[in-house]
């Protein structure tokens, strides 16, 4: 059985051609498409009998996060599973991986993106005179600085900050841990909230939540949403705006400005990474001139 991607690329182009008779612009639509799981299975180190159902998720979940279109998702997917039903009749492989991964529905709308300008003006808009002024600013800023998931918001706690190195542990899905780096804006912020944070009655054991609402509880996810899609309309701005949508924006920001894709997945704790794992196998420096220096938060900084 070989795991050579280059050489199985190669038998798949001449099954295309000799056996399901493709013209040649068919085909280079199909390897096109096939040359982004080839890139995301190098990236992980996989090998095509290493592949699972998971990883397959795991990449449509990738090219989705990265403002592929739904229908050219479902055209990528569908190339993928045509490449594992070859692997398969081509006895290469004995099981197809990919035989229950779905596609997404072609009516499905990616997230809206909204510019770092954009961002400004939500937290422009935002009435600092109000208790949960400086909160709802911190949480924005949060959101678009690390690009988290809002039930990883929510559920943030003091002792997943540290400052002084500017990172965030975050437990994600499956409860698995990540390290996620911080932008000195979204620390200045959250400092801000701690002045407000400070004069509040907290219900007992809920102290070590970041966020609170105001009867001293930590914060729902439907809470976060109904207060970013006010601020946003507040802001006279007239997309679809949902936490989902500031995770997005952070990734779109990131690779416009260069940053390394695999960097980026990391960020978005898509990867099976716990705490000890990232300081063991990657160089934390390097991570956060990856991240860091290419979010906008963090050129405006840099200024």
């Amino acid at each position: 059985m070989t795991n050579d991607l280059t050489l199985l690329k190669r038998r798949y182009i001449r099954y295309l051609k000799l056996e399901r008779n493709y013209s040649q612009n068919t085909i280079e639509a199909y390897v096109h498409d096939l040359d982004y799981l080839i890139n995301f299975m190098r990236g992980e180190h996989l090998g095509v009998d290493d592949v699972r159902l998971e990883n397959l998720e795991t990449f449509a979940v990738t090219i989705h996060e990265f403002g592929v279109s739904s229908n050219s998702q479902a055209r990528i997917l569908s190339g993928v599973r045509s490449f594992f039903r070859f692997l398969v009749l081509d006895g290469v492989l004995q099981d197809d991986p990919a035989e229950l991964l779905e596609s997404p529905s072609i009516g499905e709308h990616l997230p809206e993106v909204l510019s770092t300008e954009e961002i400004d003006r939500m937290e422009a808009s935002i009435n600092l005179s109000k208790w949960e002024g400086q909160r709802n600013r911190a949480i924005i800023e949060v959101l678009f600085s690390c690009g988290l998931r809002v039930s990883e918001l929510v559920n943030l706690r003091f002792d997943d900050i540290f400052a002084k190195d500017k990172f965030l542990r975050i437990v994600g899905k499956g409860s698995k841990e990540r390290l996620v780096p911080i932008s000195e804006s979204a620390l200045h912020e959250i400092q801000l909230w701690m002045y407000d944070r400070n004069l509040m009655k907290i219900k007992p054991g809920e102290q070590d939540y970041v966020f609170l609402n105001r009867r001293g509880a930590h914060l729902t996810r439907t809470m976060i949403l109904i207060m970013i899609k006010r601020v946003a309309k507040e802001a006279g701005i007239e997309k679809t705006v949902s936490p989902h949508t500031l995770r997005h924006s952070f990734a779109t920001a990131l690779l416009k400005g260069g940053a390394n894709l695999r960097a980026i997945q990391e960020m978005l704790g898509h990867e099976n990474i716990k705490t000890t794992q990232i300081y063991t196998h990657i160089d934390i420096t390097t991570l956060r001139q990856e991240i860091l220096a290419h979010h906008p938060r963090n050129m405006k900084d840099h200024k």
